[in-house]
């Protein structure tokens, strides 16, 4: 698929787009191989956030479509994925990946329709995924036990072996990349999966499981569609399904705990935060505002590790708050198939409203809007589901946009006098996925990335986030991680093996 221009208002220029992308195809689950519209009727409709308008449907799958795809996952593996190689693996899926780069530009462009991010935004990630795929394609063949030094009449080793089957559930924000770092360790590892994408976000992921059709064995990757209540509900709450890795909210992950306990499935969550990004005296201005910016207003907000509190030395407090006004002002929002367009809409309806209800909570609790706050007032836009840049002053550490998770271009400044008084605002906090450190001095740097309680730590910059580190936080944000050779070891189990060796004798 070429890169086109597509112009015109925008619902002209996305119902162009929208026939180019969906055009001969379906969108049907991916199950055994095939696509399959389970045994139900019942469909649910993906839509344009930019203008409202349906791309496609997908099917609602029902609890026994659900079983018939652990079925077939269970299958695929007892009689062909668990007896590959692990260079065997490594092949097939660097021949998926060759295929997923071939689609890039239609992946590009579905990623793009289907959450409003901008294309090159959606681009950056479809290549993301694609890379992270690589770095699993190339670890499938580290799967190396070792031996163990024991009594002289042992033989003593470790094995790493596949759970099997697994489940995976992926949020609505990055459903193509999010897909790659479910998939790549688990097929790495040996697994066959059933992963569940997002109802409001599945078109990327479906098609990247079609593109595995005669490059990876039938019933290897399965995605069943539909609801999180029904479908994943039951997911997680399956008993053939030996391990599940979930990231999406708080709640949903209590949930998917307590599912998963009844018959006691392994569990991998990652499940948002609420980032502080400290910015200590000596810290480069340009260095920072511009990492801030990036780390709450990309993607509209709507990233689980958001540097949503900048927390402020207060003898620069006043420079750096009227340098990150200017540049949340300078956002160009509007169509996401325009190349000047830096900030696209919200995902879903229910997240503007949800934002919406944040400002309001903001100004409610005493916070100063600095600049924001408001749908953009551009005819072109009213269609769309659009929320201006928002930055609050003024803001207490008790207060709710301090505290909460908002999901969107929603900023908060506060300030600080001391070292000790920044790390305790930091750690001020339930989460602890991500956190950012502005500062020239190394040894500074050093000491609060190791004080900061948070899983991953940014030092004047925001990213990128690269598959070879593991990628998770501390506290409420979640258990075990994404991402790195780690995450390769929470799709496998160790088997230890004792051989008795007798005294040699011919």
């Amino acid at each position: 698929m070429n890169v086109n221009e597509y112009g015109g208002d925008p619902a002209t220029a996305h119902r162009t787009a929208i026939e180019e992308v969906t055009e001969f195809r379906e969108f049907g689950a991916w199950v055994g191989g095939e696509s399959t519209s389970g045994e139900g009727s019942e469909r649910i409709e993906t839509t344009d956030p930019v203008t409202d308008q349906q791309i496609a449907e997908i099917p609602a799958f029902r609890r026994s479509d659900v079983d018939t795809a652990v079925s077939v996952a269970w299958t695929a593996f007892e009689t062909t994925w668990s007896e590959t190689t692990p260079a065997e693996r490594s092949r097939m899926l660097s021949n998926w990946i060759d295929e997923l780069q071939s689609h890039a530009e239609e992946l590009t462009l579905l990623e793009c329709l289907d959450t409003g991010k901008p294309r090159a935004h959606a681009r950056a990630e479809v290549q993301g995924a694609i890379e992270t795929l690589e770095y699993y394609a190339a670890a499938a063949r580290i799967n190396e036990g070792k031996q163990i030094d024991a009594e002289n009449d042992l033989h003593l080793y470790t094995r790493q072996e596949p759970y099997g089957v697994v489940g995976q559930i992926v949020p609505w924000n990055f459903p193509i990349w999010a897909a790659a770092w479910k998939l790549g360790p688990a097929l790495a590892a040996g697994n066959c999966t059933v992963l569940k994408p997002s109802a409001n976000t599945p078109l990327t992921t479906i098609r990247m499981a079609q593109l595995t059709a005669d490059i990876l064995p039938d019933g290897v990757v399965n995605v069943v569609t539909g609801s999180g209540s029904r479908v994943g509900g039951h997911l997680t709450e399956h008993d053939d399904v030996r391990k599940i890795s979930f990231t999406g909210s708080e709640a949903v992950g209590k949930q998917v705990m307590e599912s998963a306990a009844d018959h006691f499935a392994a569990v991998t969550l990652e499940l948002g935060g609420k980032s502080p990004f400290v910015v200590f005296p000596d810290a480069d201005m340009d260095k920072v505002v511009d990492a801030v910016a990036e780390g709450v207003f990309y993607s509209t907000g709507e990233i689980c590790d958001a540097l949503s509190r900048a927390i402020v030395h207060e003898d620069i407090i006043d420079e750096f708050t009227d340098r990150f006004v200017e540049k949340a002002e300078s956002h160009v929002l509007g169509d996401p198939l325009k190349d000047e367009t830096t900030m696209g809409p919200l995902t879903t309806a229910a997240q503007l409203e949800t934002v919406q209800e944040y400002i309001q909570t903001g100004l409610d609790e005493g916070a100063t809007l600095l600049t924001g706050g408001n749908i953009p007032t551009d005819p072109e836009l009213q269609d769309g589901w659009y929320i201006e840049p928002t930055v609050f002053g003024d803001v207490t550490n008790d207060m709710r946009i301090a505290q909460e998770e908002i999901f969107g271009p929603v900023q908060t400044i506060q300030s600080f006098s001391t070292y000790e008084e920044a790390i305790k605002l930091a750690n001020d906090t339930k989460f602890g996925l991500a956190a950012g450190i502005g500062t020239e001095k190394t040894s500074l740097a050093h000491n609060a990335a190791a004080d900061i309680d948070a899983g991953l730590i940014y030092v004047n910059d925001y990213g990128p986030i690269l598959p070879d580190a593991p990628y998770g936080g501390f506290k409420n944000s979640g258990i075990g991680r994404d991402l790195g050779e780690e995450a390769l070891d929470h799709y496998r189990q160790t088997k230890s093996v004792y051989v008795n060796l007798d005294e040699p004798s011919l």
